[in-house]
């Protein structure tokens, strides 16, 4: 076992970034790599450790980009004889199974506005080993007594956010904020700086002012696509703790697709119609 793969494995994930790994899970014959030998890939294409070197490695590399690309991993099978027909340019005879894995980036989230849905979010993360962070204008409901186990608390204008939060830091924005206008402010500023999920609470009526008014400012609608809203997924939710329980619904989904969720679905929720009081929505 390679120390150095399980420590950037840590780093990796610590990072929130996601990468592919890959074992040699069964050999027969003479192969180059031995049974249990691993590799890791970066998102940016760059490895750490081998699986024998030479074409199978160049193979197993691209099947971890697919995987990284896809979300999903894969089980290989590769003839190491250069005389058979799909064989690798290899002489050594043998033959390899290599499992792929994606490893998804673990949640880290920024949440706008420290209200009733955000806390019972915030409730709920530390169990699925999930960070976050809270953000809100308003001093006093950002405080350690109302979140204890966040990264980080700030008490910061919506404008502000990306001035002292690192966006590329975050796997999903969510704003649940207590004023549309604010609201706005922060979305405004994401769309062009935040590169992961951005998660709105709306009711139909807030959220169509939004989008109107995003595209009167020259957002363009493929950027507004990327607003998911409402957010979670739809179990009929109405309080908070079950608007919160559709969030990490959404969140684990997310992070290990079924074969019927690899198929997207357009964006569905708990919230078709306004929040109702004590939601944290305005």
């Amino acid at each position: 076992m390679d120390r150095r793969l399980i420590r950037e494995e840590l780093r990796l994930m610590e990072a929130h970034q996601p990468f592919a790994r890959a074992a040699i899970v069964r050999t027969a014959g003479s192969v180059p790599g031995k049974l249990g030998a691993c590799m890791l890939v970066r998102t940016d294409g760059t490895s750490l450790g081998t699986v024998g070197g030479a074409e199978l490695e160049e193979r197993v590399k691209d099947a971890c980009r697919k995987a990284l690309e896809l979300g999903q991993g894969d089980l290989l099978h590769f003839d190491l004889q250069a005389w058979k027909p799909g064989g690798l340019r290899s002489l050594c005879g043998g033959t390899v199974d290599v499992a792929v894995e994606y490893v998804s980036a673990r949640p880290n989230l920024l949440l706008w506005g420290g209200g009733h849905v955000s806390l019972a979010i915030a409730a709920l993360l530390p169990s699925l080993e999930y960070d976050y962070s809270v953000a809100d204008d308003r001093p006093d409901w950002v405080g350690l007594d109302r979140f204890p186990t966040a990264v980080r608390r700030e008490a910061v204008a919506p404008r502000g956010v990306w001035d002292i939060f690192d966006p590329a830091s975050f796997t999903h924005l969510y704003l649940l904020g207590y004023d549309a206008m604010k609201d706005l402010e922060l979305l405004a500023d994401s769309i062009e700086r935040f590169p992961g999920q951005i998660g709105l609470m709306a009711s139909a009526s807030k959220r169509e002012h939004m989008f109107h008014t995003l595209r009167e400012r020259g957002v363009s609608r493929t950027a507004i696509g990327r607003i998911r809203s409402p957010v979670g997924i739809d179990i009929g939710a109405e309080s908070p703790s079950e608007i919160a329980l559709s969030v990490a619904a959404e969140l684990v989904r997310g992070r290990h697709p079924t074969r019927s969720s690899l198929r997207r679905p357009a964006a569905v929720s708990s919230r078709s119609s306004d929040p109702s009081p004590g939601t944290g929505g305005p």
